[in-house]
């Protein structure tokens, strides 16, 4: 399970954008028509807390009750689903504003018509008993997967510690594999996400030293889709985001039940499960009204995607700035926001 991956999507998703004949293979938009005449969806998702409640929408009938056909996708490896959105095998997925940026600076077009969620505490910097702040990690061997956004992370703490990169012994690892090398000692601190954070956590003394808490709408989680489908089907559109509201009513009034098959999907406990909670904030219209509304703050995703934007190019983790024009459709949110 790999959530968040930056820059393999910029190096290795720009040909394959770029490339008709690439682009058309598995196409998601050449023979997707529901009987409604609108698209079918194919929608990717992965291992996140702040994407789960759509298995929830799956299993409880949601999609069909809102009259759209979604083929919902999981993808055990999260840079599976950015490499199957960018070539056109799926036209919606589960992706983070970072590494949607870094697909568009690779050449994909996509357009983001949801926030699911806000990371508040579930992408984590954890260390080993001894190191207390993120300045004692100067000189110290941190693991992360490179290029994803727990990497981002890192980064972002180290600058407001005055540090850099360089000032660590920085050991490129997938996620799964970061979490197992902290745990069993290897590696002085590690930055992972919910259920990793829960291998983290299992060596003796070891805590988080900083998290997505501590930059507050640093790491928004969206829904993004073709603009083809954005579109030629909006009303497929719409009601998939109409499928979102409801199923965070459905997980209110039935939460037992909802977290049970989270938890399931997650491979985890229900108890573990609860406590990812507080980490990952569920998006409902008045706070995708306020993420798609422009301004000057970091909960505002026009302001939040610039931000990323340069922060990307100045790290070297693109090459390019991504374009912004035309990545935000509030479209969708403003009618569901006003049905109520």
């Amino acid at each position: 399970m790999k959530r968040r991956t930056l820059i393999q999507a910029a190096l290795g998703l720009g040909l394959a954008a770029a490339s008709p004949t690439l682009a058309a293979c598995g196409s998601a938009e050449s023979d997707t028509s529901d009987d409604s005449g609108g698209k079918k969806i194919t929608l990717g998702f992965s291992a996140w807390p702040g994407w789960f409640p759509w298995q929830v929408a799956d299993e409880k009938g949601l999609f069909a009750k809102n009259g759209i056909q979604v083929e919902l996708k999981y993808f055990d490896s999260y840079t599976d689903s950015l490499n199957a959105m960018a070539t056109g095998s799926i036209n919606a997925n589960s992706q983070t504003l970072n590494d949607t940026l870094a697909s568009v600076a690779g050449g994909s077009q996509q357009t983001i018509v949801l926030t699911n969620d806000n990371s508040t505490g579930n992408d984590a910097i954890i260390a080993r008993e001894g190191i207390d702040t993120v300045a004692d990690l100067k000189g110290k061997t941190v693991a992360a997967e490179q290029g994803t956004v727990d990497h981002f992370l890192l980064l972002l703490a180290l600058e407001k510690a005055g540090l850099s990169e360089k000032d660590v012994n920085f050991k490129p690892l997938p996620t799964d594999a970061a979490a197992a090398a902290f745990a069993a000692g290897k590696v002085d601190a590690v930055g992972v996400f919910a259920p990793f954070t829960t291998t983290a956590l299992k060596l003796k003394g070891s805590k988080v030293i900083a998290s997505s808490k501590d930059f507050p709408g640093s790491i928004p989680d969206h829904t993004v889709v073709s603009p083809e489908l954005a579109k030629n089907s909006p009303k497929t559109v719409q009601a998939l985001v109409d499928t979102w509201f409801e199923t965070l009513g459905w997980i209110t009034a039935h939460h037992d039940e909802a977290v049970a098959i989270m938890a399931k999907r997650g491979g985890v406990s229900v108890a573990d499960y609860e406590a990812y909670d507080e980490g990952t904030t569920l998006f409902d219209t008045k706070a995708n009204i306020e993420a798609f509304t422009p301004g000057s703050a970091d909960a505002n995703l026009d302001y939040q995607a610039k931000k990323i934007a340069d922060f990307l190019v100045s790290s070297k983790l693109v090459d390019t700035a991504p374009k912004l024009d035309g990545l935000l459709d509030p479209t969708f949110i403003k009618k569901a926001s006003a049905a109520g």
